[in-house]
């Protein structure tokens, strides 16, 4: 099946989306919110990766010299505070240093990863405690760590030769999704307590679902051996798409919470998904059985892509919810993180629409 959109309409779009983000890494304006480069967080770290998902698939030597610049002023400031969050930048960076070689980033990925694998706070049985800047969250294991941490520990360790680390990183996908994917649906809730020993909503938000769905997608697309990690990781995600197929809305879009109908549609949560699901079925991850509910996902969030690039319909930074309400109440704006899951989805749309 063709898309109905060209090659060059999807190029085009993925520079409008893209450009809502290049300006001044100085420019603030407390209106934004997330929709901003100026500062080293995880809304960056996801447009960083997004951004270098569109400059590997279009070649634009605009996105490398805007992503270079970037870390250059930003590294040249004092460290941030070190958390699941603020690892986010450093995957881009470990992308563009596994081209490049640039000897004055390898010391900033070598740190980053050998605190992440050695001194970041661990949950019973060693899951990657979701420490933010706020809160250390004690032994709480998130959704959000996979794509925000682990993704970076695992390119590390690729990149500079460290097993061990890879090898953490394969761990920590598995103990998430021991801990976090429900047997009855292959649906992800948001969190887990060691501490206390629940779910505590038991939600099935869509944009934590969705950060597990992009990053198996990308971590099973980065181990050549399929090991006994990887088919765990391959049928935790097929079990997850069936879950997630079932809950669609008629739009194309999922709901922020997948299983209230009554909750509104989310765009960052509908493109992460197409992005993995479509990249799932590319490469063999994920059965073709599912690859128009893909197609209809990413249309849909396509539709939400104002004619200026700005990325429409997206929920705001999310904490751990008590109750369904709280996230009900998220509040929906443009953001960062919006901007880059959209670079993603249609850096994998483009490579569909390639192969005609």
């Amino acid at each position: 099946m063709a898309w109905n959109w060209s090659q060059s309409e999807l190029t085009k779009t993925a520079n409008l989306v893209l450009n809502m983000l290049r300006r001044d890494v100085e420019e603030t304006d407390a209106n934004t919110g997330h929709l901003t480069m100026s500062n080293w967080e995880w809304p960056t770290g996801v447009a960083l990766y997004g951004m270098w998902k569109t400059y590997v698939q279009t070649g634009d030597q605009t996105i490398l010299e805007y992503m270079t610049d970037w870390y250059s002023h930003m590294l040249a400031k004092p460290a941030p505070h070190r958390n699941v969050n603020s690892v986010a930048p450093m995957l881009a960076l470990t992308c563009m240093y596994d081209k490049a070689r640039n000897p004055e980033w390898l010391p900033h990925i070598e740190s980053w990863a050998e605190w992440v694998h050695t001194s970041m706070p661990r949950t019973e049985f060693g899951g990657l405690q979701h420490i933010t800047i706020w809160n250390k969250h004690y032994q709480q294991l998130w959704a959000d760590t996979l794509f925000m941490t682990v993704l970076f520990l695992l390119k590390a360790g690729q990149v500079l030769g460290r097993a061990e680390w890879v090898e953490d990183a394969k761990y920590q996908f598995l103990i998430h999704i021991k801990y976090l994917q429900d047997r009855r649906t292959g649906l992800w809730t948001h969190g887990w307590t060691f501490d206390m020993r629940h779910s505590f909503a038991g939600a099935y938000w869509a944009r934590g679902n969705a950060w597990f769905t992009a990053a198996a997608a990308e971590m099973l697309d980065a181990l050549p051996e399929r090991d006994a990690s990887w088919r765990y990781v391959d049928e935790a995600l097929r079990d997850q798409v069936t879950g997630l197929w079932k809950l669609q809305r008629e739009s194309g879009m999922f709901t922020t919470l997948l299983d209230v109908e009554e909750t509104y549609e989310e765009t960052a949560a509908t493109a992460a998904i197409a992005f993995g699901v479509l990249k799932g079925v590319r490469r063999g991850f994920v059965s073709e059985v599912y690859e128009d509910m893909a197609r209809k996902a990413a249309e849909a969030v396509l539709r939400k892509i104002a004619p200026d690039g700005t990325v429409m319909g997206v929920s705001g930074g999310t904490g751990m919810g008590h109750d369904l309400e709280h996230y009900k109440r998220i509040k929906q704006g443009p953001t960062a993180y919006g901007q880059g899951l959209a670079f993603l989805m249609l850096t994998e749309m483009l490579i569909w629409a390639e192969r005609g």
